[in-house]
C-alpha cells in the first residue's frame, strides 16, 4: 500500500508525549466557549440514528457533513455547490440533467441516498428540505450496498418537531433573473403529534443562451410518538423539476475548450430539455426495546417518470469551424419499493463493551426505459455538421448544414427499449468493539443478493437475460485514542458493482456472464479535535479495482483487470474564536489507467491531482457579518485518452449578511468574485462545462 509517509510521520508524531502536553494546555486555554456543533453522528436526525450513533472522530472512515444553516449562510441551492468545498471528491457534467460526483477518482451518478434509502434516478437534487448533507468517501457497501464504489453522498430529511411551532421562509433573486422561494414551517398537533411542510418553488437562469427552467418541491411531513419508546415518521415528497440541457463547449485543436464559445450552445433551443416528476412516501417507525436495544423499521416508495432529449457537440474541426452535432431522446419510467431494518444493542462481555448493528434490506425496482436517435433527412444518419456561430443555424428539428443545405431531423430511430425488474435483498452485521479505553475495533460484512432481469423490447432482438449475483462485503477497521480527542485510526473495506451498471440496463452480450467489478479501500487516518468546536482530519488511502473481462484470445477465459487510484485528504473544520468559523480541505489523487496489457500511462479521467478550497465567516458584530470563499482544481483531463484537458481554476466567492431584526436577515452571496472563465467539469471531448462568470444573490431570510 503506498501511503505517504509524511502523512504517517504526522501522525506518529501527534501521538508522543510531547504533544500531549501542548493539548492539555490548548484545553486549558481561557476564552474559547464550548461550541455544540449539530451533525456529530452519522445519520444524526433520530430516524436514521440507528445505523451507529458513533462520534465523527471515531468512525474509521473520511466524512464531511454540512448543515441546513451552514447551507443557507452559504448560498448554496446544489449538490455541486457542496462538493467544490469538500476534499477527495469533484464534480462531472452529467450531461447536463444529472448530479455526477467523482469520489476519489470514481465517476457516479447513482450512489446517492436520502435518510440512508437509495436515490438513484438521475436527476438534479434540491436542498430545501434538508437537515444535513453527509459525504463518506472510500466504499461504503456494509451500510449502503452494491455501488459506493469511492464514496457516497447522503441526503438527511428534516423532521416535523414535537412541541415546536416556528415558521421559516427564505426569498432570493440573482444578477441572472432567476430565483426561488422556500418556506419550513412546523406545527403541534397535539401533545404527541406534529407536523412539518417544507416547499420551494425555482425559477432558473444563468449566463449561457436558452438557459431556463423551473422547480417545484412539496414535502409534508408528520410525527407521532405512539409511546415514550415509540415514534413515527411519515412523509411524502412531490418533485417536479424542468431545465435546459447544455452540454458544454468542444475542444480545440490544442485539446483545450475553445473560448471563444463560452457564450455559444450547441444544440436546438427546442428541444434540450429536461423533465422529472416523482412521488416518494417514507415511513420510519423507531422502537427502543430496552434501555440497550433499540430498532427502526423504514418503507420507502418512489415513483419517477423522467424525460430529457439533446444534441450536442459530437465533434470539431477548428480549422473549418465546423461542429458535428448528436442527440438523443431517452425516458425512464421507474418505481421502487425498499424496505429496511436495523436493531443496534449496546451490550458488555466482561471488561469489553460491544456496539452491534444487524439490519436487513429488501428493493424491488421496475423500471422501463428507452432511449431514440435522431435522424437527418441530409445523412439518413444520427450525426450532421453545421458551421459553429452564435446561435448555431439549427433550432426546432431544422436548419441550414454546414454545406448550406437545409434539413430537417426528427427522434425516430429507435436506440433501446429496455424493461427491467430487480430484486435485491440484503443483511449485515457489524460490531463495534470496545477492547478497552483507548483501543476499539470494527468489524462487519454485508451479503448482497441482486436479481435481475432485463427484456430487451426492440423488435429486432426481443430477449430476455436475467443474473444473480450473491456478494459479501467486508469491513475492517481499528480506532486507537492515545487521547481523548485524538483517534488514529487504520481501515479496510469492500465493495462491487453489478455489470449491469448504475442504471441497471446493462448485461447484453458477455455482459450477463460476467461477475461484478470489486472495489477495495485501504486507509489509514487522524482525527484531532485540538480545541473546543476546531477539528482537524486527515487520511491517505488506496482504492483498487477489479474488473473480469472475456479473455481476447480465449473467450472462454477471463482477464481480470486491476487498476489503482491513491492519495490522501486533509480537512480542518470549526470555530477559531467565537466570531470566527473556518472549513479548510486539501487532497491530492494519483491514479494509472490499466488495461489487458497492463498500465497503459494514462490519467483517469476528471482527477485533478491537486484540489484545495477553504470557506471562512467572521462575524463582525452581532448583526453583521461576512465570509470569503476561494476553491482551487488543478489541471485535468477530459477524456481517458489524455488528448483534451480542463484547465486547472481558482475561483472567488464572498457573503455578507445583515440582521435586520432577530426574525429578519438580510443575505448577499457572490460567486465567481474575480470573474474568472474557468471550466469545471466534462462529459466527454467536446463537451465542457462553461463556469458561471460573477454573480450574485440577494436573500431575505425570516421567521414568523
Amino acid at each position: 500500500m503506498k501511503f505517504k509517509l509524511t502523512s504517517i510521520a504526522t501522525a506518529l508524531i501527534l501521538s508522543n508525549p510531547a504533544v500531549a502536553e501542548s493539548l492539555e494546555s490548548l484545553e486549558s486555554f481561557a476564552g474559547i466557549e464550548k461550541v455544540v456543533v449539530e451533525g456529530q453522528y452519522l445519520s444524526s436526525n433520530e430516524s436514521n440514528s440507528i445505523k451507529s450513533p458513533t462520534p465523527i472522530i471515531d468512525v474509521p472512515q473520511s466524512l464531511s457533513i454540512l448543515t441546513a444553516a451552514e447551507i443557507t449562510a452559504r448560498g448554496i441551492n446544489s449538490i455541486s455547490d457542496i462538493i467544490d468545498y469538500t476534499p477527495g471528491v469533484n464534480t462531472s457534467q452529467g450531461e447536463g440533467h444529472r448530479d455526477s460526483v467523482v469520489f476519489r477518482g470514481v465517476r457516479s451518478t447513482a450512489d446517492f441516498f436520502i435518510d440512508g434509502n437509495r436515490d438513484d434516478v438521475q436527476y438534479y437534487r434540491a436542498l430545501y428540505n434538508i437537515e444535513q448533507v453527509e459525504i463518506l468517501r472510500g466504499p461504503n457497501a456494509l451500510l449502503f450496498g452494491r455501488g459506493g464504489t469511492g464514496g457516497v453522498l447522503n441526503r438527511v430529511t428534516k423532521k416535523a418537531q414535537l412541541d415546536q411551532s416556528v415558521s421559516n421562509y427564505q426569498a432570493s433573486l440573482n444578477t441572472f433573473g432567476g430565483f426561488s422561494g422556500q418556506i419550513d414551517t412546523n406545527f403541534s398537533t397535539g401533545d404527541r403529534s406534529a407536523i412539518r411542510i417544507n416547499a420551494m418553488v425555482e425559477s432558473l437562469d444563468n449566463h449561457r443562451d436558452f438557459y431556463d427552467g423551473d422547480r417545484i418541491g412539496f414535502n409534508p411531513t408528520a410525527r407521532i410518538e405512539l409511546s415514550d419508546d415509540t415514534i413515527v415518521d411519515l412523509s411524502y415528497e412531490y418533485i417536479d423539476h424542468e431545465r435546459f440541457i447544455d452540454r458544454g463547449i468542444p475542444t480545440g485543436d490544442d485539446g483545450r475548450p475553445v473560448e471563444v464559445f463560452e457564450d455559444t450552445v450547441f444544440a436546438d433551443p427546442e428541444n434540450n430539455y429536461h423533465e422529472v416528476e416523482a412521488h416518494v412516501f417514507r415511513a420510519t417507525i423507531e422502537h427502543q426495546f430496552t434501555g440497550n436495544l433499540k430498532g427502526n423499521f423504514t418503507a420507502n416508495y418512489g415513483d419517477f417518470d423522467k424525460v430529457y432529449a439533446n444534441f450536442y457537440a459530437s465533434d470539431y474541426d477548428q480549422s473549418s469551424n465546423i461542429v458535428e452535432l448528436d442527440g438523443y431522446i431517452d425516458t425512464t419510467v421507474r418505481d421502487s419499493l425498499t424496505l429496511t431494518g436495523n436493531l443496534v444493542g449496546e451490550y458488555r462481555t466482561g471488561s469489553i463493551g460491544h456496539t452491534i448493528i444487524t439490519g436487513a434490506e429488501f428493493i424491488q425496482t421496475s423500471s422501463d426505459q428507452n432511449r431514440f436517435n435522431p435522424v437527418f433527412d441530409s445523412t439518413m444518419d444520427d450525426r450532421e455538421t453545421f458551421v459553429a456561430t452564435r446561435p448555431l443555424n439549427f433550432n426546432g428539428f431544422a436548419g441550414v448544414n454546414a454545406n448550406g443545405e437545409t434539413i430537417t431531423t426528427s427522434f425516430s430511430d429507435l436506440n433501446d427499449d429496455t424493461r427491467v425488474e430487480l430484486d435485491v435483498f440484503s443483511f449485515y452485521i457489524q460490531d463495534e468493539i470496545e477492547i478497552s479505553e483507548k483501543l476499539d475495533l470494527i468489524i462487519g460484512a454485508r451479503f448482497d443478493s441482486f436479481d435481475i432481469e432485463v427484456f430487451n423490447a426492440d423488435p429486432d432482438v426481443l430477449e430476455t437475460r436475467t443474473r444473480e449475483d450473491e456478494e459479501v462485503s467486508p469491513r475492517a477497521g481499528l480506532v486507537y485514542k492515545p487521547q481523548e480527542n485524538i483517534s488514529l485510526y487504520i481501515s479496510y473495506s469492500e465493495s462491487f458493482l453489478p455489470r449491469s451498471g448504475e442504471q441497471y440496463t446493462d448485461i447484453n452480450g458477455s455482459d450477463d456472464q460476467l461477475d461484478p467489478n470489486t472495489f477495495t479501500n485501504q486507509e489509514i487516518g487522524l482525527k484531532w479535535d485540538f480545541a473546543e468546536g476546531l477539528s482537524f482530519t486527515a487520511a491517505i488511502f488506496e482504492n483498487e479495482q477489479s474488473s473480469p473481462q472475456v479473455a481476447d484470445n480465449d473467450p472462454s477465459t477471463l482477464d481480470v483487470i486491476d487498476s489503482e487510484i491513491s492519495g490522501y485528504e486533509l480537512q480542518i473544520r470549526g470555530h477559531l474564536t467565537d466570531a470566527w468559523t473556518i472549513s479548510a480541505n486539501y487532497s491530492n489523487l494519483d491514479g494509472e489507467i490499466v488495461d489487458r496489457s497492463g498500465p497503459t500511462g494514462f490519467t483517469p479521467r476528471e482527477l485533478p491531482e491537486t484540489t484545495f478550497s477553504i470557506w471562512t465567516a467572521y462575524e463582525i458584530n452581532n448583526v453583521f457579518g461576512v465570509g470569503l470563499g476561494v476553491t482551487y482544481q488543478d489541471d485535468s483531463f477530459v477524456n481517458n485518452s489524455n488528448s483534451a484537458t480542463l484547465p486547472s481554476y481558482t475561483r472567488v466567492d464572498a457573503s455578507a449578511y445583515y440582521d435586520v431584526s432577530e426574525d429578519l436577515r438580510l443575505q448577499l452571496n457572490i460567486e465567481n468574485l474575480t470573474d474568472e472563465l474557468y471550466f469545471p467539469n466534462s462529459h466527454s471531448t467536446h463537451q465542457v462545462t462553461v463556469g458561471e462568470p460573477i454573480n450574485a444573490m440577494l436573500s431575505v431570510v425570516g421567521s414568523f
